[in-house]
């Protein structure tokens, strides 16, 4: 219903009547999308553009009849509950489709909140309402962080710690231990992932990071596979997180988005014309989609099965999943329970690798029940699956390069140990989200400790050389089509998986030069299929990178790198 038809049907109606009827209709609404799954690419799209389209009428009709409604008894805070709920709308449709113009959205209606103070009227009389202005800032907090707006984060956690603090004095009678974790939570979040960790984006930025239209066509290819969907699943005893968003999902996250230009995210409404369109996609021109993704935070093992099954189903024809998934070992000393006479899983069960181990995606003393093992993800691998495993066990999942009547599954496996890992986050994850900060922490740096110049210096080195790698790579095919293995051939156009790639190779060099972990297997990293001998950590390019880095920082005696070249002497 369009909103002159809700206003001239209505003449002989209250208009506090048709405002409350509005207020039901949306509420029903609201209700039944919360619950629904993020992961589903189209289900549900049509859906939520009726939810989107409601709130508008029911927004754009509390602004034209605002007076009147006051007058009707409506409160402050039933006006921030409204913007409260599109905000939570634009935010769940963000994670549904990786669109960035709705997480800027979400943004916009909650500063709006926090501006014009909805909820303050009455907050420390009223639990209930103490509780929507706690959980509005907990929301909006989530992203801030997204957007890594940094000063409004520092100022929502100070708002919040007032605010419990405040509450606790005023409703003695309730408890609010949940609220003082949500404190430790942000305020631990924030110590790990700090103004070093960002000192260029995380996600791939047009200006520092190749742009896509310029990388080198990829010869002698059958076909070229981009990053469509992604499933990132994390789960580590204690580990650093914000509500459901852990730290190394966090920086997986925004590492497999654009970065956007700045320019494009002018709202094309605001809270107070009342003419913006809630209902219609929006997309920056000047940008190509991000991948969609699914974050998971200990799922449940049937819970990520069917999200995978899921993705899978939907995936495009040129199409490839990632699947990132942080865990530690499950150190079972027994395969998985399984009854089928499968031949696919009884071979890979024999072949290499060690399918009776796994990783644990939640805690342990439940017979396995959270344990994903490789023989998982078989039936998976009809499709092109690009797999991340950050691991003490990572290897085992080596055992699905054999015996698979699929898709030959790309693999980058962490090493099984490591030395320096970041407070926090896993090193392996930190290398290939932010590998110029992971090669200074293994080196024991921080940001204190370092010269912006230095810092700046050493960015433009590791650019370049991981530019130079992949155009090598693919400029190698022209010459011997059989270089490379097509797993990764079929993946060299797309910028986000490229850049994985080649800040593996960077890991990779990184640890085999570095002198404490330097010839041992357990602190090295590995993938599958194998790379060729020409990107090797002994190859002159790569010791050469590694090296002029080393050298910026002075660092250089800490790896087992050749002497530096002498001066020739003048002729006489």
């Amino acid at each position: 219903m369009s909103q002159s038809n809700i206003t001239t049907s209505n003449l002989n109606v209250p208009v506090s009547e048709v405002y409350w009827s509005l207020v039901a209709k949306a509420d029903k609404k609201f209700s039944k999308i919360r619950d629904l799954p993020y992961y589903e690419r189209n289900r549900y799209d049509t859906y939520f553009y009726k939810v989107f389209k409601v709130y508008t009428q029911l927004w754009k009709f509390q602004q034209d009849n605002r007076q009147k409604l006051v007058e009707a008894g409506l409160k402050r805070w039933e006006i921030g509950d409204i913007a409260s709920r599109i905000g939570q709308l634009y935010f769940g449709q963000y994670m549904r489709t990786s669109v960035a113009s709705y997480l800027s959205e979400s943004y916009i209606f909650y500063e709006a909140i926090l501006t014009r103070e909805y909820f303050k009227d009455g907050l420390l009389q009223d639990v209930n309402l103490a509780n929507k202005q706690l959980r509005f800032i907990a929301r909006f907090l989530t992203v801030c962080l997204m957007l890594n707006k940094r000063e409004m984060v520092y100022r929502l956690v100070s708002q919040l710690k007032v605010l419990v603090a405040d509450c606790k004095r005023t409703f003695q009678d309730t408890d609010f231990i949940e609220w003082k974790l949500v404190i430790q939570e942000i305020t631990k979040f924030l110590k790990v992932d700090t103004a070093f960790m960002n000192t260029r984006p995380l996600r791939y930025s047009l200006t520092l990071d190749v742009e896509p239209n310029s990388l080198p066509p990829v010869p002698n290819v059958i076909r070229n596979l981009k990053l469509r969907d992604a499933i990132l699943c994390s789960y580590h005893p204690n580990e650093v997180k914000f509500s459901e968003l852990t730290l190394d999902n966090f920086r997986m996250l925004q590492c497999l988005e654009w970065e956007p230009s700045g320019s494009f995210y002018q709202s094309s409404g605001s809270l107070t014309s009342g003419q913006h369109a809630v209902n219609q996609e929006i997309s920056d021109p000047t940008l190509p989609p991000n991948p969609r993704k699914a974050v998971l935070c200990r799922p449940s093992i049937t819970h990520f099965l069917a999200v995978l099954a899921t993705v899978c189903e939907e995936l495009p024809p040129d199409g490839v999943l990632l699947l990132y998934i942080s865990a530690p070992d499950a150190a079972c000393t027994s395969p998985p329970s399984d009854n089928t006479n499968s031949s696919s899983v009884k071979k890979i069960m024999n072949g290499s690798g060690d399918h009776s181990r796994g990783v644990n995606l939640g805690s342990k003393g439940n017979g396995g029940l959270n344990v994903i093992y490789p023989c998982d993800l078989i039936p998976f691998t009809r499709r092109p699956l690009f797999l991340v495993i950050d691991s003490e066990k990572s290897n085992a999942f080596k055992s699905l390069e054999r015996e698979v009547n699929g898709e030959a599954v790309a693999m980058l496996l962490s090493p099984a140990s490591s030395i320096g890992d970041p407070n926090g986050s896993r090193q392996f994850t930190t290398f290939l989200t932010a590998p110029l900060q992971a090669f200074l922490i293994l080196i024991g740096f921080s940001g204190p400790d370092i010269q912006t110049d230095k810092l700046n210096e050493a960015e433009r080195v590791l650019s370049l050389a991981l530019n130079h790698w992949g155009d090598t790579l693919a400029l190698n095919l022209a010459v011997s089509p059989d270089s490379l293995h097509p797993v990764w051939a079929q993946i060299l156009n797309d910028p986000f998986l490229r850049r994985l790639l080649l800040r593996f190779i960077f890991c990779r060099a990184v640890l085999s030069l570095y002198t404490p972990t330097s010839n041992k297997k357990e602190y090295l990293p590995d993938c599958s299929p194998a790379l060729p001998n020409s990107v090797s950590p002994t190859h002159g390019a790569y010791k050469e990178a590694v090296h002029k880095i080393a050298d910026i920082f002075g660092v250089a005696p800490m790896f087992n790198l050749p002497e530096p070249l002498q001066p020739k002497p003048p002729d006489v």
